[in-house]
């Protein structure tokens, strides 16, 4: 499929969560970019969007042929108000689509809403320091390491380091 069969929109909860859900699912079950060890419903995921875009921050999904192949989402990088410029990025792709370009097209649409939406800096907190897809993502659209928490999480019998990364929006 190529770049341009591919659209990316914003999310609409009661629409898209179901896929969310099951593509989140396969990343809590299976990988370790999430330190979350159970899958949250589709009505948790809904809720989580609802909670996301009330707040005027974007969450947006990729879909060819309507079929949701990922999504992605930013918010204000902490709750209190001196971070109201700043966001975390999620950016999760469905496992039949990596290495098609979903990811990269869902971070660049989402850098350009961040910036819509008010932030001006962005950060990227990836779990496990061997998710060399996510790193490597993020290093082709501009961020550059920021530092990295050895041993932060425990998910399937190991321990994970948390990479920081960051760019200007």
């Amino acid at each position: 499929m190529s770049g341009a069969d591919l659209i990316v929109r914003p999310a609409i909860a009661g629409r898209d969560a179901l896929a969310i859900s099951q593509i989140y699912s396969h990343h809590v079950l299976h990988g370790t970019g999430t330190f979350e060890e159970e899958p949250p419903s589709a009505g948790a995921i809904a809720d989580r969007m609802e909670a996301v875009i009330a707040r005027g921050w974007p969450w947006l999904v990729a879909e060819a042929d309507h079929v949701i192949a990922g999504y992605a989402y930013c918010a204000q990088f902490r709750d209190r108000a001196a971070y109201r410029y700043a966001c975390e990025d999620s950016v999760y792709v469905r496992e039949d689509w990596f290495g098609r370009g979903v990811g990269r097209a869902l971070l660049g649409a989402l850098i350009v809403s961040a910036g819509d939406h008010g932030f001006r800096r962005m950060f990227a907190v990836i779990g496990d320091s061997a998710n060399r897809g996510s790193i490597a993502l993020h290093e082709r659209l501009g961020f550059s390491h920021a530092g990295i928490l050895h041993d932060a999480g425990h998910k399937f019998g190991r321990d994970l380091d948390v990479v920081f990364m960051e760019r200007a929006v």
